[in-house]
């Protein structure tokens, strides 16, 4: 049995340690602090000014419900009342069976593994329906429910995303070999034929899969690093989800050549500060030198600006290339400075100022490169691409810094450059015809303002209002009849499709309702959330120190202690 301790400092315990009997007033249940302990032959007895209370499986289960939903929904930018449904729906059929499923292959717990994949396609910003399979898919892989009963209690449209998923996870088996020419046929048979939702949920789960490839033995690990590497990354740029191939060239990158990865990694991390990249400071310098000038916000409304790291991948490829040695390699540091003009009559012209005053001020900050500078707002690209290129010299204080490339361009522009690459990226993943890339791009943007017409997600001007809706959207999912409170007979419904006993419920709700009416107020509710998230990011902190101190710990020491301890202090951690 998991215990709940409630910090109280200025409150009297007037709690029985076994079971709770009064319910807390709402500006104690701000210090909760939910502990994973397992209490054996009696209950474990916390500081003076403290009380544990039993936390039941239904609780625990409700609070993972509550916590998954508000994440997911907090990194979509967008999210209907039937998205909400839908993805509320998923979680409460998926939460039971995972926890209760064996761990995965890679010694994550199910759970953990789904959501990590769920988190990866909210930040992409796909729908509900493309999130629910990501989830589901775990479900069905844990052998928890059928394809057929997923259809009949999630739908049509999430079943046959599910089931395309699982025809593009046999893609590699059409090929013996895994070479280029074999390659780019399988990428244009897939950009054909597939639905692109399932190619980029395919995509998540081989990120996802990348990251924890640690368990398996070398050979393994090369062999499917090959797959990504030529497959899986290229169609990751095809579909336009830059991040996601950068992060699976370099990944692939690592355990195909660890010694060369080794190399480029140490390169660039030699041109951090304090752990902080150079990209991360001279943005926010650049960022704040440009919203200082008068000139240039007469012209613009907004700025924004967007800095990377050239890939450990890209990185080597340069290296590679005629030979050249790290400091000639110009674009590891890149900024691009999105200006959006000022709305009237003589927007276009005022963007155009605004870049070339953009370059003024840059010029004033850092050293130009002159011959690296390229207008091609002055002289447009044949495609109709704009944008002032330019690079510069970071160097001081004697250190020297690779060159930084920034590019400068409006809204506009920045719109018209995307849409470009977009059907250039279709074009490197092996559709050669330019009518075909062109079609090809049409039928994905397609399917996507599908989607969103069949889940309602459009996109509203009113931020308050989203906002408000925001904190409230799994209240008003639990309260079904819409009368402003949980009663217990909907937090029991919750409980039983949960799989938890009824029970649970009562017990819960002993614990929440600070004003003893029976039912959950808005209120108290969004305290319990307030609690939920802050043990979620309990646990996110422990996971990052734990991967801090095990990297630490595998630094070299001679005496060879650390070594023979990691693993023994390791497991003490997770455990």
């Amino acid at each position: 049995m998991e215990v709940l301790q409630l910090l109280a400092p200025d409150l009297p315990l007037r709690h029985s340690v076994s079971k709770p009997t009064v319910s807390l007033p709402p500006t104690h249940l701000l210090s909760v602090v939910f502990r994973r302990r397992r209490v054996t032959g009696g209950v474990r007895r916390w500081p003076p000014r403290a009380c544990a209370v039993e936390v039941s499986e239904g609780g625990k289960m409700v609070m993972e419900l509550v916590g998954a939903f508000n994440e997911l929904t907090e990194r979509m930018n967008v999210l209907s009342t039937s998205s909400s449904r839908l993805l509320f729906k998923c979680l409460k059929l998926s939460i039971p069976v995972l926890q209760s499923s064996p761990l995965a292959p890679d010694g994550r717990p199910p759970l953990s593994k789904a959501l990590c994949v769920a988190m990866l396609l909210a930040d992409l910003q796909m729908d509900a329906e493309v999130i629910s399979a990501g989830i589901l898919r775990e479900v069905l892989e844990a052998g928890g429910l059928s394809i057929h009963e997923i259809r009949n209690q999630m739908g049509v449209a999430t079943a046959h995303l599910l089931h395309e998923s699982l025809r593009v996870n046999n893609i590699p088996s059409r090929i013996d070999v895994v070479d280029d020419d074999n390659a780019a046929a399988l990428r244009k048979f897939c950009l054909t034929y597939y639905d692109i939702r399932a190619l980029i949920m395919d995509l998540a789960l081989k990120l996802d899969m990348m990251r924890h490839l640690d368990y398996l033995p070398r050979y393994q690990q090369q062999m499917i690093s090959l797959q990504v590497m030529k497959i899986h990354a290229p169609l990751a740029h095809a579909v336009g989800t830059t991040y996601l191939s950068l992060e699976l060239e370099d990944l692939s990158f690592q355990y195909l050549f660890p010694y060369s990865y080794l190399y480029v990694d140490t390169w660039l991390r030699s041109h951090e500060t304090g752990g902080i990249s150079l990209v991360d400071i001279y943005k926010e310098e650049l960022l704040q030198t440009l919203k200082a000038d008068p000139l240039l916000m007469e012209l613009v409304d907004n700025v924004t600006i967007k800095g990377r790291y050239k890939s450990r991948y890209s990185t080597m490829k340069k290296l590679l290339k005629d030979g050249r040695k790290p400091e000639d390699v110009n674009d590891v540091l890149g900024m691009r400075v999105i200006l959006n003009p000022k709305a009237g009559e003589n927007a276009l012209e005022a963007g155009g100022r605004a870049c070339y005053r953009t370059h003024q001020i840059i010029q004033s900050m850092w050293k130009e490169i002159p011959y690296r500078t390229k207008d091609y707002i002055a002289r447009p690209k044949a495609n109709g691409y704009k944008s002032l290129h330019m690079a510069v010299d970071v160097s001081e204080n004697g250190k020297t810094r690779p060159l930084m490339e920034i590019q400068i361009r409006t809204t506009e522009m920045d719109r018209l450059a995307v849409g470009g690459t977009a059907a250039h990226s279709l074009y490197k993943a092996g559709l050669t015809d330019p009518d075909e890339a062109k079609r090809l791009k049409t039928i994905m943007l397609a399917a996507a303002e599908l989607a969103a017409l069949r889940l309602k997600d459009l996109p509203s001007t009113i931020h308050k209002g989203i906002e408000i809706d925001q904190r409230d959207r799994v209240f008003r999912l639990l309260d079904k009849n819409g009368d402003g409170k949980i009663s217990i007979e909907e937090l029991t419904e919750v409980m039983e499709e949960l799989g938890a006993p009824g029970e649970d419920a009562r017990d819960m709700m002993q614990l929440l309702d600070s004003n003893s009416d029976g039912s959950l107020s808005s209120d108290e509710f969004h305290m319990f959330q307030k609690q939920v998230e802050l043990v979620r990011n309990l646990e996110v902190r422990d996971d990052q120190y734990k991967k801090l101190l095990d990297e630490k710990l595998h630094m070299a020491d001679d005496s060879g202690l650390i070594q023979v301890y990691n693993k023994e202090f390791g497991n003490r951690l997770a455990s």
